[in-house]
């Protein structure tokens, strides 16, 4: 049995990988900005508010795979 990669066709028809990426992107960024102390810029009711360090909230759920 032989294991191949899936293609990028596949990776967008499915799409579970691309929102994976995407919430560990997410997630990343707001423990960045929380840890050097700067805000971040958000999208609330139509309009960009932003976040002050203190006041983000990072969801460490651990369920980030270990990085190859």
């Amino acid at each position: 049995m032989s294991h191949s990669e899936p293609t990028l066709k596949e990776l967008f028809e499915d799409g579970r990988a691309i929102d994976k990426a995407l919430r560990d992107a997410a997630r990343d960024a707001r423990r960045l900005h929380k840890a050097l102390g700067n805000p971040m810029a958000t999208w609330k009711d139509g309009q960009v508010v932003w976040i002050q360090p203190e006041d983000i909230k990072v969801d460490d759920d651990g369920e980030r795979e270990p990085a190859e």
